[in-house]
């Protein structure tokens, strides 16, 4: 009769102590009010990190640097003005006057012409009379940079240049986005894991409370006590190791958007949203079409190719085409002036220009390897996608089995909290079925996370994370 009671006893001890660590309330640790908690949404955690994570501006503050870089490694267009002024003593003669000499020059890069002007004014040793002249010369390549050819060449290799650097910030923008939402999931795995440690710590702090009850009364074994207070040490230890690796997230949490309020800040449930399937050879079509990586590799290819042009350019002689007008006369006015028109060609050729067909094999060496490093980018953009595809449909399989195996769990602990109670099984038996229940929702949850790390991960390296439109710019 007393077994019967005592086994009754405990069905109801341990129905009460099941039912009750299902309406703990969400973050049970927390030592703070629930009016200080404050749930932050994965939308307002990435806009606030956007606006206050200075990491996101220190990778868009070299989109700023690019407006100068054709004018940094271009011929200067600016039209210079050169003045020299000396005094003259003409010792032989007793007689001092002023010279000066006033010159105007421009080159235009896209054309190649260079123009320039210029006036001097000087005495004269055999005249009481100072002489004067005007030239204004006119030079124009015809062969290499013929007519700006070089120049355009260099243009377009710069803007290339532009193109892929510019491709290349919002990849990093990218990559630190990725980091942000990564890191926001790691956030909810913790927040969770020590939910479930939390509900389990307070589950078996009951059970032993009512076991020390049930010894009290004689009713209960003090093996048992033992037995679930190890299982207490063990769960008190799970739950320290919880608590500091989620406080070690939310630091770096606060770090990212800069966090400087006093409410408690906790996750949403992100694992929800945007649960896309993945139709592989669909995505990849795409990805090829439009992806900023397969423009930039093809960037790279015409960059190499612009400059195996350049270089043969270089190779052609430099020829000028020349034309100039002249007067000289008296006074600063050119008085009695004798005027001058020339034309003719020069021409600078180094034998046997040795450098520049150096740079130009170099130049068509560097163009095959990069074709070939590419043929072998896109080869690895393939396979490490459909690993990454792979991947991502397994984490599919596993929390169905995950979800599976928690009502599997949550049946036999149901089974095994009346087994117990009627002496049929050992309390050894009941603790692991506890424990398999809480080991399945820490799985489930890692593998929901995975998952959505793992699609993260698909997206930036798709280039589907972050478009340009989505940037912010930054000031000047």
């Amino acid at each position: 009769m007393c077994r019967i009671v005592r086994n009754n006893v405990l069905v109801y001890i341990l129905a009460a102590a099941m039912f009750m660590s299902n309406i703990i309330p969400a973050y049970a640790g927390n030592e703070r009010g629930a009016d200080s908690v404050r749930v932050m949404p994965m939308g307002e955690f990435i806009e606030k990190a956007v606006e206050n994570d200075t990491i996101f501006e220190a990778i868009l503050i070299d989109e700023l640097t690019l407006r100068y870089r054709k004018d940094l490694n271009l011929p200067a267009k600016d039209l210079i003005l050169e003045i020299k002024s000396q005094y003259e003593f003409f010792l032989d003669y007793d007689k001092s006057d002023p010279a000066a000499t006033i010159s105007l020059s421009k080159l235009f890069p896209y054309t190649g012409t260079d123009i320039s002007a210029q006036y001097s004014t000087m005495p004269s040793a055999s005249s009481d009379k100072n002489s004067s002249d005007f030239t204004l010369f006119i030079s124009q390549p015809i062969a290499s940079n013929a007519f700006g050819k070089a120049t355009l060449l260099q243009d377009r290799i710069i803007g290339t240049e532009i193109d892929v650097i510019r491709h290349q910030i919002i990849e990093a923008y990218e990559d630190y986005m990725a980091t942000v939402i990564t890191a926001y999931y790691n956030w909810y795995l913790a927040y969770e894991n020590l939910k479930i440690g939390e509900s389990s710590y307070e589950q078996n702090s009951r059970l032993l409370e009512n076991v020390k009850n049930r010894r009290s009364s004689s009713i209960a074994l003090p093996i048992d006590v033992n037995k679930v207070n190890i299982q207490i040490l063990a769960k008190k230890e799970d739950l320290i190791k919880l608590q500091e690796k989620y406080e070690n997230i939310l630091n770096f949490i606060k770090q990212i958007i800069r966090y400087k309020g006093n409410e408690t800040i906790v996750p949403a449930d992100p694992l929800t949203h945007d649960n896309r399937d993945i139709v592989f050879e669909d995505e990849y079509g795409k990805f090829i079409q439009t992806s900023r990586t397969y423009q930039v590799l093809n960037l790279l290819e015409e960059k190499s190719s612009l400059e195996v042009k350049k270089d043969a350019d270089d190779l052609l002689p430099s020829t000028n085409l020349l034309l100039g007008y002249e007067v000289e006369g008296e006074d600063m006015g050119i008085k009695n002036p004798d005027s001058l028109l020339f034309a003719g060609v020069s021409l600078k050729w180094p034998f046997p220009s040795q450098k520049e067909r150096a740079e130009y094999e170099v130049s068509k060496i560097e163009d095959r390897k990069t074709r070939l490093s590419n043929k072998n980018k896109y080869v690895q953009l393939h396979t490490d996608l459909k690993g990454l595809f792979i991947q991502i449909e397994r984490e599919k399989k596993l929390i169905s089995i995950a979800e599976e195996k928690i009502k599997l769990a949550e049946s036999i602990l149901k089974d095994e909290t009346k087994n117990y109670s009627y002496g049929k099984v050992s309390l050894n038996d009941f603790i692991d079925a506890v424990n398999r229940v809480d080991e399945n929702k820490f799985n489930k949850i890692l593998r929901s996370v995975e998952l959505k790390i793992l699609m993260t991960e698909w997206l930036r390296m798709t280039d589907q994370l972050v478009s340009k439109k989505d940037i912010k710019k930054i000031p000047e």
